[in-house]
């Protein structure tokens, strides 16, 4: 087996994509290390998934720092020790600003609820379910600099049914970013992703 890719997971709320990916990992599905797992939020669920597992966890509140500057130099400080070759962001509610998305420049993923480039943003299932879509889903993508709008790598198809709600709809979107987000990582791992302009090629 080849080495494994060092990840960081940037984390702030629950971490269920957090543990799809530590389970992933431990069942032998994807070949990746966790060398550090970063939180803008102290309070964060996923912490104590870090604890379970053992996994050296970081918190960078950004209410301590004085702007998004020197949030952004402390989280960049901790990614550049951790040696890691990808970012994964899953939950992480801060913006990356251009200057920082420069710096790992095709080495930053992120899983949203929706099918891109439809509903970017904040409560995407909330704003698929209003508008009244008969599919939704979700989509794994490199960050580039403007919001959720990086080549995609991969997405899940979630069918709308009519007595779905927007928290169950939620919840089945969830359940396939739990799967596909492994899955594109996984890609990476093994070199078969290429990006030509907007789309990514994979091998």
């Amino acid at each position: 087996m080849t080495k494994p890719i060092p990840i960081a997971v940037l984390v702030g709320g629950s971490g269920s994509n957090l543990q799809a990916i530590i389970d992933a990992i431990e069942s032998g599905k994807l070949n990746a290390e966790i060398k550090v797992v970063l939180s803008h939020n102290p309070e964060a669920y996923a912490l104590k998934r870090c604890e379970k597992h053992k996994l050296q966890a970081v918190i960078h509140n950004h209410k301590s720092y004085s702007n998004r500057d020197e949030f952004e130099k402390a989280v960049l400080q901790t990614i550049i020790e951790s040696g890691v070759e990808l970012i994964c962001l899953a939950g992480f509610m801060r913006l990356l600003s251009p200057k920082f998305v420069a710096r790992f420049s095709n080495k930053i993923v992120n899983i949203h609820p929706a099918l891109l480039p439809s509903f970017p943003g904040l409560h995407a299932q909330k704003q698929a379910f209003e508008y009244g879509v008969k599919v939704s889903g979700c989509t794994v993508h490199f960050v580039n600099e403007y919001l959720d709008a990086g080549p995609i790598i991969c997405q899940a198809i979630v069918p709308v049914k009519e007595n779905d709600t927007e928290e169950t709809l939620a919840a089945k979107i969830l359940e396939q970013e739990h799967k596909i987000y492994s899955e594109a990582i996984q890609l990476i791992a093994e070199g078969r992703v290429k990006i030509s302009g907007r789309k990514v090629l994979i091998k």
